[in-house]
């Protein structure tokens, strides 16, 4: 798996992973081993009112915890910049992906997803379903104007694929580049709605913005600055995020 995984991430710009915990039993629900999951967050039961008063003989409910559904599917996205369906060999392109066809023949193809052209709108697109203008992206985040459709702001209305998979029970964590954050958000002084920890990710290890020096880079921790180890003659961010995303799913 480490060694499948390390070959799928060399050379990726994005990584966005929602990994989900071990399989366990829905706890506390209106309706045993169901949890109504229309409404976001999940609605917590209503308990019945303890009228015992003697703690000796009182029975504590079940604890409420939202989880995953059973046989709930690991969810891994790898996203690259300037690659298209016509490039994989997993999509009869002519560049040999190997590890990338035996992941496809593990999971699922989709062949109907219409890039932008550009990375910031194909991957807000990507990381919630809706189309660039919704996302108030028609253009990089660096371009952005105050006209609707293009302000570089993602609306209120629309949540994150990462925020649905979390709030179901999930363990998120997006790697590498994470050009969605508006440039005059990208400060200490915030906000940090749209920032990827803002935006469903519990964990997120890359730079902000559309580009960084890859034997420099520029790299957060969530949402704090760290300062990896540059002076190894061997530093390259691209192997840096593939060691802490593997570390992560290993943890």
């Amino acid at each position: 798996m480490k060694a499948l995984l390390r070959l799928v991430l060399l050379g990726v710009i994005t990584l966005g992973i929602a990994s989900c915990n071990p399989p366990t039993a829905e706890l506390a629900t209106a309706v045993p081993g169901q949890l109504d999951r229309t409404v976001l967050p999940i609605k917590e039961p209503t308990y019945p009112v303890i009228t015992e008063l003697d703690a000796r003989n009182a029975k504590a409910p079940a604890r409420f915890e939202a989880k995953k559904p059973d046989q709930a599917p690991n969810v891994v996205i790898v996203l690259v910049d300037d690659i298209g369906f016509g490039h994989s060999s997993a999509f009869g392109g002519p560049i040999q992906m190997p590890t990338l066809e035996k992941l496809a023949a593990n999971g699922l193809k989709y062949n109907r997803f219409h890039t932008t052209a550009l990375c910031s709108p194909t991957r807000t697109a990507l990381l919630t379903g809706y189309n660039h203008h919704s996302n108030n992206a028609g253009a990089i985040m660096e371009v952005g104007t105050a006209f609707p459709g293009n302000t570089g702001i993602r609306p209120q209305s629309i949540t994150p694929a990462a925020q649905v998979l979390r709030m179901n029970g999930y363990s998120t964590a997006a790697f590498g580049k994470y050009h969605e954050t508006p440039p005059w958000e990208a400060s200490v002084s915030g906000p940090y709605d749209r920032w990827p920890t803002g935006s469903g990710f519990d964990k997120f290890y890359g730079f902000i913005g559309g580009e960084t020096n890859q034997w420099h880079p520029m790299v957060y921790d969530g949402n704090t600055r760290v300062y990896p180890n540059v002076e190894d003659p061997n530093y390259h961010f691209t192997t840096d995020m593939t060691d802490r995303a593997i570390a992560w799913m290993n943890t």
